[in-house]
Protein backbone atom coordinates (compact mmCIF):
# COMPACT_ATOMS: atom_id res chain seq x y z
CA UNK A 1 0.00 0.00 0.00
CA UNK A 2 2.85 2.58 0.57
CA UNK A 3 4.34 1.66 -2.75
CA UNK A 4 1.02 2.32 -4.21
CA UNK A 5 1.01 6.04 -2.42
CA UNK A 6 4.13 6.84 -3.57
CA UNK A 7 3.41 6.07 -7.13
CA UNK A 8 0.52 8.22 -6.59
CA UNK A 9 2.33 11.12 -4.92
CA UNK A 10 4.83 10.79 -7.86
CA UNK A 11 1.98 11.36 -10.24
CA UNK A 12 0.77 14.50 -7.92
CA UNK A 13 3.82 15.96 -7.65
CA UNK A 14 4.39 16.16 -11.49
CA UNK A 15 0.67 17.69 -11.74
CA UNK A 16 1.18 20.29 -9.22
CA UNK A 17 4.36 21.26 -10.65
CA UNK A 18 3.03 21.61 -14.16
CA UNK A 19 0.05 23.32 -13.24
CA UNK A 20 1.46 25.79 -10.82
CA UNK A 21 -0.43 29.28 -10.86
CA UNK A 22 -3.25 28.43 -13.50
CA UNK A 23 -6.66 27.42 -13.23
CA UNK A 24 -6.01 23.90 -13.53
CA UNK A 25 -4.49 23.84 -10.27
CA UNK A 26 -8.09 24.16 -8.40
CA UNK A 27 -8.46 20.31 -10.43
CA UNK A 28 -5.26 19.20 -8.86
CA UNK A 29 -6.21 20.02 -5.28
CA UNK A 30 -9.66 18.26 -5.59
CA UNK A 31 -7.93 15.31 -7.09
CA UNK A 32 -5.39 15.18 -4.45
CA UNK A 33 -7.81 15.52 -1.64
CA UNK A 34 -9.72 12.33 -3.07
CA UNK A 35 -6.64 10.40 -4.62
CA UNK A 36 -6.19 7.94 -1.84
CA UNK A 37 -10.01 6.36 -2.03
CA UNK A 38 -8.83 5.73 -6.18
CA UNK A 39 -7.55 3.25 -7.34
CA UNK A 40 -4.02 3.80 -8.91
CA UNK A 41 -5.10 3.29 -12.59
CA UNK A 42 -8.07 5.96 -12.66
CA UNK A 43 -6.14 8.44 -10.84
CA UNK A 44 -3.48 8.29 -13.48
CA UNK A 45 -5.97 7.82 -16.45
CA UNK A 46 -7.14 11.41 -14.96
CA UNK A 47 -3.98 12.67 -15.54
CA UNK A 48 -3.23 11.35 -18.74
CA UNK A 49 -6.79 13.14 -19.62
CA UNK A 50 -5.71 16.06 -18.41
CA UNK A 51 -2.74 16.19 -20.48
CA UNK A 52 -3.93 15.01 -23.54
CA UNK A 53 -3.16 17.98 -25.96
CA UNK A 54 -6.43 17.79 -27.82
CA UNK A 55 -7.80 18.57 -24.44
CA UNK A 56 -5.94 21.14 -22.70
CA UNK A 57 -7.24 24.77 -23.06
CA UNK A 58 -3.94 25.44 -24.91
CA UNK A 59 -3.94 27.38 -28.01
CA UNK A 60 -2.40 26.92 -30.76
CA UNK A 61 -0.14 29.52 -32.09
CA UNK A 62 2.26 29.94 -35.50
CA UNK A 63 5.28 31.72 -35.01
CA UNK A 64 7.33 33.92 -37.81
CA UNK A 65 10.47 34.87 -36.55
CA UNK A 66 13.01 37.05 -37.61
CA UNK A 67 16.46 35.75 -38.17
CA UNK A 68 19.59 37.03 -35.95
CA UNK A 69 19.26 38.86 -32.79
CA UNK A 70 15.99 40.14 -33.11
CA UNK A 71 14.69 35.95 -32.36
CA UNK A 72 16.25 36.24 -29.18
CA UNK A 73 14.07 38.19 -26.95
CA UNK A 74 11.54 36.19 -29.23
CA UNK A 75 12.39 33.44 -27.98
CA UNK A 76 11.53 34.06 -24.59
CA UNK A 77 8.05 34.57 -25.22
CA UNK A 78 7.30 31.17 -27.12
CA UNK A 79 9.19 29.30 -24.45
CA UNK A 80 6.94 31.12 -21.62
CA UNK A 81 3.70 30.28 -24.31
CA UNK A 82 4.66 26.42 -24.26
CA UNK A 83 5.49 26.67 -20.70
CA UNK A 84 1.50 27.55 -20.55
CA UNK A 85 0.50 24.35 -22.49
CA UNK A 86 0.07 26.27 -25.39
CA UNK A 87 1.02 23.78 -28.54
CA UNK A 88 3.71 26.61 -30.54
CA UNK A 89 5.19 25.90 -33.62
CA UNK A 90 7.83 27.88 -35.28
CA UNK A 91 7.98 28.28 -39.05
CA UNK A 92 11.54 28.92 -39.91
CA UNK A 93 14.13 28.50 -43.13
CA UNK A 94 16.53 25.78 -43.45
CA UNK A 95 19.09 28.06 -43.26
CA UNK A 96 19.07 31.32 -40.67
CA UNK A 97 20.92 32.79 -37.62
CA UNK A 98 20.22 31.98 -34.43
CA UNK A 99 17.19 30.40 -34.33
CA UNK A 100 18.34 26.99 -33.37
CA UNK A 101 15.68 23.77 -33.14
CA UNK A 102 14.11 22.85 -29.24
CA UNK A 103 12.09 20.39 -27.90
CA UNK A 104 10.17 23.07 -26.02
CA UNK A 105 8.26 23.85 -29.54
CA UNK A 106 7.47 22.39 -32.58
CA UNK A 107 9.83 23.27 -35.56
CA UNK A 108 8.56 23.12 -39.11
CA UNK A 109 11.56 23.96 -41.52
CA UNK A 110 10.94 24.38 -45.47
CA UNK A 111 14.28 24.58 -47.75
CA UNK A 112 15.40 28.08 -49.35
CA UNK A 113 17.27 29.07 -52.31
CA UNK A 114 20.53 30.51 -50.51
CA UNK A 115 23.14 29.47 -48.41
CA UNK A 116 24.64 30.47 -45.20
CA UNK A 117 27.23 31.98 -47.28
CA UNK A 118 25.15 34.14 -48.64
CA UNK A 119 23.60 35.24 -45.68
CA UNK A 120 26.78 36.05 -44.32
CA UNK A 121 27.98 38.00 -47.46
CA UNK A 122 25.21 40.05 -47.59
CA UNK A 123 25.54 41.62 -44.09
CA UNK A 124 29.16 41.66 -44.08
CA UNK A 125 28.52 44.12 -47.08
CA UNK A 126 25.99 45.76 -45.03
CA UNK A 127 28.19 46.41 -42.18
CA UNK A 128 30.97 47.40 -43.98
CA UNK A 129 29.09 49.97 -46.55
CA UNK A 130 28.01 51.64 -42.86
CA UNK A 131 32.19 51.71 -41.40
CA UNK A 132 33.13 53.43 -45.74
CA UNK A 133 33.63 57.07 -44.50
CA UNK A 134 31.82 58.26 -47.63
CA UNK A 135 31.34 61.72 -48.84
CA UNK A 136 27.40 63.07 -49.22
CA UNK A 137 25.17 62.09 -51.03
CA UNK A 138 27.18 59.05 -52.10
CA UNK A 139 27.03 57.29 -48.91
CA UNK A 140 22.79 58.01 -48.25
CA UNK A 141 22.87 56.40 -51.77
CA UNK A 142 25.46 53.77 -51.21
CA UNK A 143 23.44 53.31 -47.74
CA UNK A 144 19.98 52.91 -49.01
CA UNK A 145 21.47 50.36 -52.17
CA UNK A 146 22.93 48.32 -49.76
CA UNK A 147 19.45 48.24 -47.77
CA UNK A 148 17.42 47.41 -50.20
CA UNK A 149 19.71 44.84 -51.21
CA UNK A 150 19.68 43.26 -47.94
CA UNK A 151 15.73 43.66 -47.53
CA UNK A 152 15.54 41.67 -50.93
CA UNK A 153 17.66 38.86 -49.90
CA UNK A 154 15.61 38.19 -46.24
CA UNK A 155 11.98 38.69 -48.32
CA UNK A 156 13.62 35.62 -50.66
CA UNK A 157 13.05 33.04 -47.90
CA UNK A 158 9.81 34.19 -48.06
CA UNK A 159 8.85 33.88 -51.71
CA UNK A 160 10.50 30.35 -50.73
CA UNK A 161 7.86 29.70 -48.11
CA UNK A 162 5.20 30.35 -50.54
CA UNK A 163 6.99 27.78 -52.88
CA UNK A 164 6.69 24.88 -50.39
CA UNK A 165 3.51 23.25 -51.28
CA UNK A 166 4.31 21.08 -48.52
CA UNK A 167 4.49 23.82 -45.62
CA UNK A 168 1.35 25.80 -47.27
CA UNK A 169 -0.47 22.63 -46.92
CA UNK A 170 0.52 22.08 -43.26
CA UNK A 171 0.13 25.96 -42.38
CA UNK A 172 -3.70 25.53 -43.84
CA UNK A 173 -4.47 22.57 -42.40
CA UNK A 174 -3.01 23.31 -39.24
CA UNK A 175 -6.18 25.43 -37.82
CA UNK A 176 -3.86 27.89 -35.53
CA UNK A 177 -5.79 30.20 -33.71
CA UNK A 178 -3.42 33.24 -34.16
CA UNK A 179 0.27 34.47 -35.34
CA UNK A 180 3.12 35.95 -33.34
CA UNK A 181 5.37 37.67 -36.03
CA UNK A 182 8.41 40.08 -36.56
CA UNK A 183 7.34 42.01 -39.55
CA UNK A 184 10.28 43.73 -40.53
CA UNK A 185 11.45 41.84 -43.19
CA UNK A 186 7.45 41.47 -43.98
CA UNK A 187 7.07 37.83 -44.77
CA UNK A 188 4.96 37.49 -41.50
CA UNK A 189 2.39 39.90 -42.15
CA UNK A 190 1.64 38.63 -45.59
CA UNK A 191 1.95 35.38 -44.50
CA UNK A 192 -0.97 35.96 -41.59
CA UNK A 193 -3.01 38.19 -44.39
CA UNK A 194 -2.95 34.91 -47.04
CA UNK A 195 -4.02 32.53 -43.80
CA UNK A 196 -6.67 35.24 -42.83
CA UNK A 197 -5.23 34.74 -39.04
CA UNK A 198 -5.34 37.41 -36.25
CA UNK A 199 -1.65 38.45 -35.68
CA UNK A 200 0.69 39.77 -33.16
CA UNK A 201 3.48 42.33 -34.37
CA UNK A 202 6.60 41.55 -31.98
CA UNK A 203 9.51 44.04 -32.94
CA UNK A 204 11.34 47.01 -32.11
CA UNK A 205 10.17 49.35 -35.11
CA UNK A 206 10.25 49.60 -38.57
CA UNK A 207 13.31 51.96 -40.56
CA UNK A 208 10.25 54.79 -41.29
CA UNK A 209 7.94 54.83 -38.25
CA UNK A 210 5.38 52.29 -40.10
CA UNK A 211 4.91 50.99 -36.72
CA UNK A 212 3.16 54.51 -35.93
CA UNK A 213 1.50 54.95 -38.87
CA UNK A 214 -0.05 51.31 -39.58
CA UNK A 215 -1.92 51.70 -36.27
CA UNK A 216 -3.00 55.74 -37.06
CA UNK A 217 -0.94 56.94 -34.41
CA UNK A 218 -0.87 60.81 -34.36
CA UNK A 219 2.83 62.13 -35.30
CA UNK A 220 3.01 65.92 -34.92
CA UNK A 221 6.25 67.25 -36.40
CA UNK A 222 6.72 69.56 -33.97
CA UNK A 223 8.19 67.08 -31.34
CA UNK A 224 8.62 63.66 -32.51
CA UNK A 225 11.61 62.99 -34.29
CA UNK A 226 11.38 60.56 -37.24
CA UNK A 227 14.23 57.90 -37.17
CA UNK A 228 17.57 58.58 -38.93
CA UNK A 229 17.39 62.24 -38.31
CA UNK A 230 19.16 61.34 -34.47
CA UNK A 231 16.95 64.45 -33.16
CA UNK A 232 15.79 64.10 -29.41
CA UNK A 233 11.89 65.46 -28.77
CA UNK A 234 13.45 69.15 -28.20
CA UNK A 235 14.09 70.54 -32.00
CA UNK A 236 15.71 73.39 -32.71
CA UNK A 237 13.48 75.34 -35.66
CA UNK A 238 16.15 73.82 -38.47
CA UNK A 239 15.74 70.46 -36.86
CA UNK A 240 11.96 70.62 -37.39
CA UNK A 241 12.19 71.65 -40.76
CA UNK A 242 14.66 68.47 -41.25
CA UNK A 243 12.09 66.40 -39.64
CA UNK A 244 9.51 67.29 -41.72
CA UNK A 245 11.19 66.90 -45.11
CA UNK A 246 12.49 63.59 -43.90
CA UNK A 247 8.81 62.75 -43.01
CA UNK A 248 8.04 63.56 -46.39
CA UNK A 249 10.31 61.28 -47.93
CA UNK A 250 10.29 58.22 -45.59
CA UNK A 251 7.50 56.30 -47.17
CA UNK A 252 8.92 56.60 -50.31
CA UNK A 253 12.46 54.81 -49.52
CA UNK A 254 10.31 52.39 -47.55
CA UNK A 255 8.51 51.51 -50.44
CA UNK A 256 12.15 51.17 -52.01
CA UNK A 257 13.24 48.77 -49.09
CA UNK A 258 9.94 46.64 -49.40
CA UNK A 259 9.32 47.00 -53.30
CA UNK A 260 9.34 43.04 -53.65
CA UNK A 261 7.79 42.24 -50.42
CA UNK A 262 4.87 44.52 -52.17
CA UNK A 263 4.96 42.79 -55.58
CA UNK A 264 4.67 39.70 -54.18
CA UNK A 265 2.35 40.31 -51.44
CA UNK A 266 0.27 41.64 -54.52
CA UNK A 267 0.45 38.56 -56.22
CA UNK A 268 0.39 35.78 -53.08
CA UNK A 269 -3.15 37.87 -51.94
CA UNK A 270 -4.56 38.32 -55.47
CA UNK A 271 -4.73 41.96 -55.14
CA UNK A 272 -3.40 45.16 -55.09
CA UNK A 273 -1.63 46.40 -51.66
CA UNK A 274 0.62 48.97 -50.25
CA UNK A 275 2.84 48.64 -47.04
CA UNK A 276 -0.44 50.18 -45.10
CA UNK A 277 -2.61 47.26 -46.14
CA UNK A 278 -0.65 44.76 -45.09
CA UNK A 279 -0.17 46.21 -41.52
CA UNK A 280 -3.02 47.88 -40.38
CA UNK A 281 -5.07 44.68 -39.63
CA UNK A 282 -2.73 43.56 -36.80
CA UNK A 283 -4.59 42.89 -33.59
CA UNK A 284 -1.78 43.91 -31.20
CA UNK A 285 1.67 45.61 -31.47
CA UNK A 286 4.47 44.24 -28.97
CA UNK A 287 6.92 46.83 -29.01
CA UNK A 288 10.38 46.25 -27.20
CA UNK A 289 11.03 49.68 -25.79
CA UNK A 290 9.10 51.96 -22.84
CA UNK A 291 8.71 55.71 -22.50
CA UNK A 292 11.73 55.45 -19.56
CA UNK A 293 14.25 55.13 -22.94
CA UNK A 294 11.91 56.25 -25.80
CA UNK A 295 10.75 59.73 -26.03
CA UNK A 296 6.82 60.94 -24.99
CA UNK A 297 4.17 60.55 -28.15
CA UNK A 298 0.72 59.92 -28.64
CA UNK A 299 -0.08 56.07 -29.08
CA UNK A 300 -3.17 53.73 -29.82
CA UNK A 301 -4.54 51.00 -27.57
CA UNK A 302 -3.24 48.06 -29.19
CA UNK A 303 0.32 49.33 -28.84
CA UNK A 304 1.87 47.09 -25.93
CA UNK A 305 5.17 48.56 -24.90
CA UNK A 306 7.59 45.25 -23.39
CA UNK A 307 10.95 47.14 -23.36
CA UNK A 308 13.25 45.06 -21.25
CA UNK A 309 11.56 41.70 -21.83
CA UNK A 310 15.01 40.44 -22.68
CA UNK A 311 16.42 41.52 -19.19
CA UNK A 312 16.70 38.10 -17.32
CA UNK A 313 17.80 37.65 -13.91
CA UNK A 314 21.68 37.83 -13.12
CA UNK A 315 23.09 34.01 -13.11
CA UNK A 316 26.29 33.25 -11.19
CA UNK A 317 29.42 33.66 -13.67
CA UNK A 318 31.50 30.70 -14.53
CA UNK A 319 34.91 30.40 -12.76
CA UNK A 320 37.01 31.64 -15.54
CA UNK A 321 34.90 35.04 -15.61
CA UNK A 322 34.59 35.43 -11.90
CA UNK A 323 38.24 34.83 -11.44
CA UNK A 324 38.51 37.67 -14.43
CA UNK A 325 36.53 39.76 -12.53
CA UNK A 326 37.31 39.26 -9.01
CA UNK A 327 41.06 40.12 -10.53
CA UNK A 328 40.08 43.32 -11.25
CA UNK A 329 40.54 44.76 -7.90
CA UNK A 330 38.88 48.14 -7.25
CA UNK A 331 39.03 49.89 -10.30
CA UNK A 332 36.12 47.03 -11.74
CA UNK A 333 35.70 45.84 -15.25
CA UNK A 334 34.17 47.29 -18.60
CA UNK A 335 32.46 45.30 -20.92
CA UNK A 336 32.28 45.58 -24.21
CA UNK A 337 30.55 44.24 -27.20
CA UNK A 338 29.30 45.33 -29.94
CA UNK A 339 26.04 42.83 -30.54
CA UNK A 340 25.22 39.31 -31.37
CA UNK A 341 25.93 40.15 -35.14
CA UNK A 342 29.06 41.98 -35.32
CA UNK A 343 32.04 40.39 -33.43
CA UNK A 344 34.82 41.83 -35.53
CA UNK A 345 35.90 45.14 -36.97
CA UNK A 346 38.27 46.57 -39.64
CA UNK A 347 42.14 46.53 -38.26
CA UNK A 348 42.59 49.84 -38.38
CA UNK A 349 39.67 50.34 -35.78
CA UNK A 350 40.66 47.85 -33.81
CA UNK A 351 44.09 49.75 -33.34
CA UNK A 352 42.31 52.33 -32.28
CA UNK A 353 39.95 50.79 -29.48
CA UNK A 354 42.66 48.98 -28.41
CA UNK A 355 45.01 51.67 -27.70
CA UNK A 356 41.99 53.58 -25.84
CA UNK A 357 41.10 51.08 -23.97
CA UNK A 358 44.60 50.59 -22.54
CA UNK A 359 44.08 53.94 -20.99
CA UNK A 360 41.76 53.40 -18.23
CA UNK A 361 42.74 50.97 -14.91
CA UNK A 362 39.98 48.95 -15.99
CA UNK A 363 39.82 45.18 -17.10
CA UNK A 364 38.10 45.39 -19.97
CA UNK A 365 35.81 42.30 -20.99
CA UNK A 366 36.31 42.59 -25.08
CA UNK A 367 33.70 40.44 -27.06
CA UNK A 368 35.75 40.00 -30.34
CA UNK A 369 36.37 37.17 -32.81
CA UNK A 370 38.58 39.05 -35.41
CA UNK A 371 42.26 39.29 -35.93
CA UNK A 372 43.99 40.43 -32.74
CA UNK A 373 44.92 44.18 -32.50
CA UNK A 374 49.13 43.91 -32.36
CA UNK A 375 49.14 46.82 -29.71
CA UNK A 376 46.56 44.85 -27.39
CA UNK A 377 46.95 46.26 -24.04
CA UNK A 378 47.42 43.44 -20.57
CA UNK A 379 44.14 44.76 -19.12
CA UNK A 380 42.05 44.04 -22.38
CA UNK A 381 40.80 40.08 -22.48
CA UNK A 382 39.52 38.86 -26.22
CA UNK A 383 36.72 36.59 -25.83
CA UNK A 384 34.53 34.71 -28.31
CA UNK A 385 31.08 34.56 -26.08
CA UNK A 386 30.53 36.64 -23.07
CA UNK A 387 27.70 36.67 -20.20
CA UNK A 388 26.72 40.27 -21.04
CA UNK A 389 23.60 40.54 -18.72
CA UNK A 390 25.21 38.66 -16.26
CA UNK A 391 28.60 40.69 -16.14
CA UNK A 392 26.40 44.06 -16.03
CA UNK A 393 24.99 42.77 -13.08
CA UNK A 394 27.75 42.43 -11.47
CA UNK A 395 28.69 45.00 -8.83
CA UNK A 396 32.07 45.78 -10.38
CA UNK A 397 31.28 46.88 -13.59
CA UNK A 398 31.60 50.40 -14.24
CA UNK A 399 31.16 50.92 -17.74
CA UNK A 400 29.56 49.42 -20.74
CA UNK A 401 30.72 50.43 -24.31
CA UNK A 402 28.07 48.96 -26.88
CA UNK A 403 26.64 49.33 -30.52
CA UNK A 404 23.30 50.78 -29.14
CA UNK A 405 21.13 47.93 -30.01
CA UNK A 406 18.06 47.38 -28.33
CA UNK A 407 19.11 44.36 -25.97
CA UNK A 408 21.96 45.61 -24.85
CA UNK A 409 20.30 48.82 -24.58
CA UNK A 410 17.81 47.52 -22.03
CA UNK A 411 20.10 45.85 -20.44
CA UNK A 412 22.35 48.40 -19.31
CA UNK A 413 19.01 50.20 -17.99
CA UNK A 414 17.96 47.37 -15.84
CA UNK A 415 21.55 46.64 -14.53
CA UNK A 416 21.73 50.67 -14.20
CA UNK A 417 25.27 50.56 -16.06
CA UNK A 418 26.38 54.15 -17.93
CA UNK A 419 27.57 53.76 -21.57
CA UNK A 420 29.54 54.77 -24.59
CA UNK A 421 27.60 54.02 -27.37
CA UNK A 422 29.47 53.07 -30.83
CA UNK A 423 26.07 53.08 -33.43
CA UNK A 424 26.55 50.97 -36.11
CA UNK A 425 23.61 50.82 -38.22
CA UNK A 426 19.73 50.95 -38.28
CA UNK A 427 18.42 51.87 -35.53
CA UNK A 428 21.04 52.05 -33.30
CA UNK A 429 21.90 55.86 -33.66
CA UNK A 430 18.42 56.90 -32.84
CA UNK A 431 18.95 54.56 -29.92
CA UNK A 432 22.22 56.01 -28.75
CA UNK A 433 21.09 59.53 -29.00
CA UNK A 434 17.93 58.78 -26.68
CA UNK A 435 20.43 57.33 -23.71
CA UNK A 436 22.72 60.43 -24.50
CA UNK A 437 19.20 62.80 -24.13
CA UNK A 438 18.41 60.75 -20.75
CA UNK A 439 22.31 61.54 -19.68
CA UNK A 440 22.99 58.24 -19.69
CA UNK A 441 25.75 57.54 -21.75
CA UNK A 442 28.01 59.40 -24.40
CA UNK A 443 27.75 58.88 -28.40
CA UNK A 444 30.96 57.96 -30.54
CA UNK A 445 30.43 58.09 -34.42
CA UNK A 446 32.46 55.20 -35.46
CA UNK A 447 33.75 57.11 -38.59
CA UNK A 448 35.29 59.77 -36.76
CA UNK A 449 36.60 58.96 -33.38
CA UNK A 450 39.96 59.06 -32.63
CA UNK A 451 41.57 56.70 -29.88
CA UNK A 452 42.07 59.71 -27.96
CA UNK A 453 37.55 60.20 -27.86
CA UNK A 454 37.17 57.07 -26.83
CA UNK A 455 39.05 57.29 -23.90
CA UNK A 456 38.18 60.95 -22.61
CA UNK A 457 34.21 59.34 -23.55
CA UNK A 458 34.97 56.06 -21.38
CA UNK A 459 36.78 58.06 -18.67
CA UNK A 460 33.91 60.25 -18.73
CA UNK A 461 31.14 57.70 -17.64
CA UNK A 462 33.09 55.88 -15.61
CA UNK A 463 34.66 59.27 -13.47
CA UNK A 464 31.33 61.50 -13.68
CA UNK A 465 28.76 60.77 -11.33
CA UNK A 466 25.98 62.19 -12.64
CA UNK A 467 26.11 59.12 -15.61
CA UNK A 468 25.70 56.59 -12.98
CA UNK A 469 23.28 58.98 -11.22
CA UNK A 470 20.78 59.40 -14.19
CA UNK A 471 21.37 55.99 -15.32
CA UNK A 472 20.26 54.51 -11.88
CA UNK A 473 17.26 56.75 -12.17
CA UNK A 474 16.34 55.57 -15.57
CA UNK A 475 16.84 52.01 -14.34
CA UNK A 476 14.81 52.29 -10.89
CA UNK A 477 11.83 53.87 -13.24
CA UNK A 478 11.87 51.31 -15.75
CA UNK A 479 12.16 48.57 -12.92
CA UNK A 480 9.15 49.96 -11.01
CA UNK A 481 6.07 48.62 -13.04
CA UNK A 482 3.15 46.09 -11.79
CA UNK A 483 3.98 43.51 -14.15
CA UNK A 484 7.17 42.20 -15.88
CA UNK A 485 7.39 42.82 -20.39
CA UNK A 486 7.56 39.25 -20.54
CA UNK A 487 4.35 38.29 -18.76
CA UNK A 488 2.77 41.32 -20.21
CA UNK A 489 3.76 39.95 -23.65
CA UNK A 490 3.01 36.45 -23.04
CA UNK A 491 -0.75 37.68 -21.78
CA UNK A 492 -1.52 39.91 -24.84
CA UNK A 493 -1.00 36.89 -27.49
CA UNK A 494 -2.77 34.56 -25.39
CA UNK A 495 -5.87 37.41 -25.43
CA UNK A 496 -5.37 37.48 -29.10
CA UNK A 497 -5.78 33.90 -29.49
CA UNK A 498 -8.71 33.44 -27.19
CA UNK A 499 -10.73 35.86 -28.59
CA UNK A 500 -9.59 35.82 -32.18
CA UNK A 501 -7.84 39.09 -32.37
CA UNK A 502 -8.67 42.64 -30.53
CA UNK A 503 -10.99 44.61 -32.99
CA UNK A 504 -12.43 46.48 -29.81
CA UNK A 505 -9.12 48.20 -29.89
CA UNK A 506 -9.06 49.36 -33.69
CA UNK A 507 -9.85 52.92 -34.23
CA UNK A 508 -12.17 54.32 -36.72
CA UNK A 509 -9.29 55.98 -38.09
CA UNK A 510 -8.53 52.84 -40.94
CA UNK A 511 -11.93 53.16 -41.87
CA UNK A 512 -11.38 56.69 -43.10
CA UNK A 513 -9.32 58.03 -46.17
CA UNK A 514 -6.72 60.72 -46.06
CA UNK A 515 -9.13 63.68 -46.74
CA UNK A 516 -11.56 62.36 -43.87
CA UNK A 517 -9.04 61.75 -41.41
CA UNK A 518 -7.84 64.92 -41.48
CA UNK A 519 -11.30 66.57 -41.93
CA UNK A 520 -10.45 68.57 -45.12
CA UNK A 521 -13.51 67.90 -46.30
CA UNK A 522 -15.21 69.30 -42.78
CA UNK A 523 -12.82 72.70 -43.24
CA UNK A 524 -13.51 72.96 -47.00
CA UNK A 525 -17.12 72.71 -46.20
CA UNK A 526 -16.87 75.29 -43.10
CA UNK A 527 -14.79 77.42 -45.30
CA UNK A 528 -17.55 77.33 -48.10
CA UNK A 529 -20.25 78.34 -45.16
CA UNK A 530 -18.26 81.12 -44.14
CA UNK A 531 -17.46 82.69 -47.49
CA UNK A 532 -20.83 82.22 -48.74
CA UNK A 533 -21.66 83.75 -45.52
CA UNK A 534 -19.75 86.70 -46.06
CA UNK A 535 -20.65 86.82 -49.80
CA UNK A 536 -23.61 86.94 -49.23
CA UNK A 537 -23.49 89.98 -46.37
CA UNK A 538 -21.41 91.62 -49.04
CA UNK A 539 -23.94 91.45 -51.58
CA UNK A 540 -26.73 93.11 -48.88
CA UNK A 541 -24.23 95.73 -47.76
CA UNK A 542 -23.47 97.02 -51.05
CA UNK A 543 -27.65 96.43 -52.07
CA UNK A 544 -28.41 98.28 -49.35
CA UNK A 545 -25.32 101.00 -50.05
CA UNK A 546 -26.84 101.61 -53.37
CA UNK A 547 -30.74 102.07 -52.07
CA UNK A 548 -29.97 104.39 -49.92
CA UNK A 549 -27.69 105.88 -52.40
CA UNK A 550 -30.25 106.15 -54.90
CA UNK A 551 -32.56 107.30 -52.43
CA UNK A 552 -30.03 110.00 -51.78
CA UNK A 553 -30.01 111.25 -55.66
CA UNK A 554 -33.95 111.24 -55.96
CA UNK A 555 -34.17 113.81 -52.95
CA UNK A 556 -31.34 116.03 -54.05
CA UNK A 557 -32.77 116.74 -57.77
CA UNK A 558 -36.19 118.41 -56.86
CA UNK A 559 -34.32 120.73 -54.83
CA UNK A 560 -32.32 121.69 -57.60
CA UNK A 561 -34.56 122.01 -59.53
CA UNK A 562 -36.72 124.24 -57.35
CA UNK A 563 -34.11 126.77 -56.93
CA UNK A 564 -33.38 127.37 -60.04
Amino acid sequence: MTKQHNSIDKCTGFLQEHLQATEGEKLFHTLYSDHRNMPLRLFCAWIFILFLPGLSDGGKLLVVPMAGSHWLSMRHVVEKLTEKGHEVVVVMPEISWNIKTTEAYTVKKYPVSYTLEDLDNAFRKYVATHLKDLPFPMNVLALYNTSVDVFRMFFAECKDLFSSKETLQYLNQSNFDAILTDPVFMCGATLANYLSLPFVFFMRGFPCSLHYEAPQCPSPLSYIPRLFTFNSDRMTFFQRVENALVALLELEYCNGFYEDAIKFSSEVLQRDVTLIDLLNSASIWLLRFDFVFEYVRPVMPNMVFVGGINCAQKKPLSKEFEAIVNASGEHGIVVFSLGSMVSEIPMKKAIEIADALGSVPQTVLWRYTGEVPPNLPKNVKLVKWLPQNDLLAHPKTRAFITHGGSHGVYEGICNAVPMVLMPLFGDQMDNAKRVESRGAGLTLNILEMTSKDISTALKTVINDKKYKENIKRLSDLHLDRPIHPLDLAVHWVEFVMRHKGAPHLRPAAHDLNWIQYHSLDVIAFLLAVVLLSLFISLKCCLFCCRRCCCKKGRTRKPTKSKSH
